[in-house]
């Protein structure tokens, strides 16, 4: 099984905090459009006899485009490529482009789940990032989008400078009052080149505090359990039956087929990516020139990108699987440079899984990075 994600490239402003590819003239939304159809008949062929799961809409903010050009790349995925019956369709989406109208217009094509861009419940905390909603508007769209649709994900911001724990206990309390079925909590990053590491430097904006971002994060994972939650990923929270299996085909290293630019995409050994510019996407998908980069991975790189996957769910590293998939002097490698960190009680064996503590949570990138195989520790590799 696969999952295919389209990347709409446009947003209506830049969040102070966004690293990711956008642009926010929306005069070549059209042009666009009819690229990122081009690119899917042009690969459909490579992914023949693969059966598509989910169907992601990601970005930028693919909610701020015309209805009638999101059932067109539905239209041409479904012409050139197979999916399942039971298919997860997910559109993410910003507040101020909900209204009762685009929820029928998302349902009637399809579209099954939502991922909205809510990040806090509080105006002083969206003005510092740059949001376009406030949390009025926040509140009232997402009770409006509990009547047409069940499944909805809402992404919240911990770790703002400033924000207290009060302030997070609130924006928790409302997402659960209205029902909302998934959650997905992001630290607050400073990301190089962005708004908000020009502010900090500036002094406009408080630095980031990691024992704020620590905290939060433990108030977050206690109450969303506490209310049912299920902790399956690091950054997400779903209850029983809501999990995103777009979320989870990721973590799982499933194949999945990136659209637009700036997308990416995984299958066996091989990971491309496409430029992370509009015109030259545009015009290379028109002129039939080279849009893209390819990467080849060694078993090395399997192993370092599911150590790093499987570390941040509640799945773990299975030692089993470490063996099966690429021998037993990975798996012992592993185990040896694993030791350390169960001793420190921030990783833990259950079954022959490793997984991470409470404690080791917060830091379980760094931890991952750790247990990493560089070329000169690397055993010799197995065919």
């Amino acid at each position: 099984m696969a999952g295919l994600y389209l990347h709409i490239p446009f947003c209506r402003q830049a969040c102070h905090y966004c690293d990711f590819h956008f642009s926010t003239s929306l005069a070549k939304i059209g042009p666009m459009v009819q690229a990122m159809k081009s690119e899917i008949e042009q690969r459909a062929p490579e992914w023949e006899g693969e059966r598509f799961e989910t169907l992601y809409f990601g970005g930028g903010t693919p909610s701020l485009i015309a209805p009638e050009l999101l059932v067109e790349l539905i239209d041409t995925a479904k012409s050139f490529l197979q999916f399942e019956s039971e298919l997860e369709v997910t559109l993410e989406c910003n507040p101020e482009d909900i209204d009762e109208a685009s929820l029928k217009a998302w349902r009637s094509m399809g579209i099954n789940r939502l991922s909205i861009g809510v990040q806090a419940f509080e105006d002083h905390a969206l003005s510092l990032m740059n949001r376009v909603h406030n949390a009025t508007r926040a509140k009232h769209v997402l009770q409006l989008a509990t009547t047409f649709f069940e499944r909805i994900s809402v992404d919240l911001i911990y770790g703002i400078p400033g924000r207290s724990d009060a302030q997070l206990m609130n924006d928790l309390a409302t997402i659960l009052d209205l029902g909302i079925t998934h959650v997905s909590a992001y630290a607050l990053t400073v990301e190089p080149q962005t708004a908000l590491e020009r502010f900090i430097a500036k002094g406009i904006i408080d630095p980031i505090d990691e024992e704020q971002a620590a905290r939060q994060f433990n108030l977050i994972m206690d109450s969303l359990e506490d209310a049912g939650f299920v902790h399956y990923e690091l950054s997400n929270y779903a209850l029983p039956g809501h999990e995103s299996r777009n979320n989870s085909a990721y973590w799982m290293r499933k194949p999945y087929l990136g659209i637009g630019p700036g997308a990416h995409s995984f299958r066996e050994n091989e990971r491309r990516w496409n430029v992370s510019n509009n015109p030259s996407y545009i015009r290379a998908l028109k002129d039939g020139t080279s849009f893209f980069e390819t990467e080849t991975l060694s078993k090395r790189d399997h192993y370092n990108e599911y150590v790093m996957t499987a570390l941040r769910t509640h799945w773990g590293v299975s030692l089993d699987y470490l063996t099966t998939a690429f021998g037993r002097a990975f798996k012992d490698y592993f185990t040896m440079i694993s030791t350390p960190f169960i001793l420190d009680n921030l990783l833990f064996e259950d079954e022959g899984v490793i997984l991470a503590t409470r404690k080791g949570k917060f830091l379980i990138d760094g931890i991952a990075s750790e247990l990493f195989m560089l070329e000169l520790q690397s055993p010799k590799e197995e065919n």
